[in-house]
């Protein structure tokens, strides 16, 4: 069901709002982390690491809320494009450390400009006082529900 063809009583509902939203949102960031040859879990991989610093494989996956089975192809993604670095953990071989490279670092500065830009596009009918209001109402919905 779209925006033209729901009932107009569900498009009254706050859920029904936000869930139309998301999606604008979703599309956005899509489209503009496209135009840097980039996906959304190339984005939180490289956030992840410059934050944390380097990572196991299925630490970086937890933190990114990405599932197991995909973070090898993943990894191997960032590693062909020479974002991030894998090595042996000297602690057990068995498992790799990930760590974002010099390109990675100037990688994810790109992407916070696009998404910077996503943002500016996604809320331009806001004030920057709403902007910050509905983040903060936003915040406060998302820490109620975790």
């Amino acid at each position: 069901m779209d925006a033209n063809t729901a009932p107009a009583r569900l498009k009254g509902t706050a859920s029904w709002l936000l869930n139309q939203a998301a999606l604008q949102a979703t599309r956005l960031v899509t489209d503009g982390l496209g135009t840097a040859h980039a996906r959304r879990y190339h984005y939180s991989m490289l956030a992840a690491l410059e934050e944390f610093g380097p990572a196991s494989q299925a630490t970086l996956g937890r933190r990114c809320g990405i599932d197991r089975s995909d973070m090898v192809a993943m990894v191997n993604e960032l590693a062909d494009r020479e974002q991030v670095e894998r090595a042996p953990d000297p602690a057990d071989r068995r498992r790799n450390i990930i760590t974002i490279t010099p390109a990675g670092v100037r990688q994810l500065k790109r992407l916070d400009e696009v998404l910077n830009h996503v943002q500016d596009d996604l809320l331009a009918p806001l004030a920057e006082s709403e902007r910050a209001q509905l983040t903060e109402l936003l915040t406060r919905l998302l820490t109620h529900h975790a």
